[in-house]
């Protein structure tokens, strides 16, 4: 029955990530639930968001909705955020830690409902900015790694809320969860590697990237308006549970 719960939810939660990428929280959530420690759920978990990353980005940018430049500059400073993250999730008390994402959460949730879409403009636009770029990267990086939230349900709305385009804000966020998936995911397995824990993460990768890919090609099909909006609410109603149940 464990089996089968896992691969139902590793499906389920890759298809949704790839939609509109911000399921990936509810993993390490899962794991726990199932009465794994917390590192053994992040393992499991970072692994699943590098898969997710790799095949949903590659999706997004076949239909020309990843910015692999400001991506990767992006992901550079999630690398080094991520490696100080997983430091972090051994000194920092994790209620400290999830109260801070799920605060940024909710304020991006809310900040997408309110703005106004614009094709053209001269507001403030992240791209534009090397340097902020890479420091949206470093904190997201380490409070995502930190948190186990794996990247896109932090990234996404603030990519968005910052003037990129909700289809393109979830292709850059899956890529951006590569970058930080690696030094995460390393660090989990290290300090909680088993032969029990392999099996488990071979069986969960496998339902993961189906579901993944399925979401993502999905993606094209969904009205961008519509798109930008479940993720507002999404987005306010997944911050606005989690505050209320700390």
């Amino acid at each position: 029955m464990e089996w089968l719960l896992i691969l139902t939810a590793n499906l389920l939660v890759g298809a949704c990530i790839g939609i509109c990428g911000i399921a990936g929280f509810v993993l390490p959530m899962f794991y726990i639930g199932l009465g794994m420690s917390a590192a053994e759920s992040l393992a499991l978990s970072f692994s699943a968001f590098i898969l997710s990353g790799v095949i949903g980005s590659a999706e997004y940018r076949k239909n020309k909705n990843l910015d692999l430049a400001f991506g990767t500059r992006l992901g550079i400073g999630s690398l080094a955020g991520a490696l100080a993250g997983v430091r972090l999730n051994m000194i920092l008390p994790e209620e400290t830690v999830k109260l801070l994402l799920y605060a940024v959460v909710l304020l991006s949730g809310i900040s997408i409902l309110l703005r106004k879409d614009r094709e053209s403009g001269h507001g403030f636009r992240i791209r534009e900015h090397g340097i902020l770029t890479l420091l949206l990267g470093a904190v997201t990086g380490a409070v995502c790694s930190a948190s186990g939230a794996g990247g896109p349900v932090l990234v996404m709305p603030l990519l968005v809320t910052l003037g990129i385009p909700v289809r393109m804000a979830v292709g850059i966020a899956l890529y951006d969860s590569v970058f930080i998936g690696i030094p995460a995911a390393a660090g989990y397995l290290l300090r909680s590697f088993s032969p029990s824990l392999l099996a488990m993460l071979l069986v969960s990768l496998a339902a993961h990237g189906v579901g993944v890919f399925i979401g993502s090609r999905a993606a094209v099909h969904v009205n961008q308006t519509l798109l930008k909006r479940a993720v507002a609410v999404g987005s306010v109603a997944i911050a606005c549970f989690k505050l209320a149940t700390m």
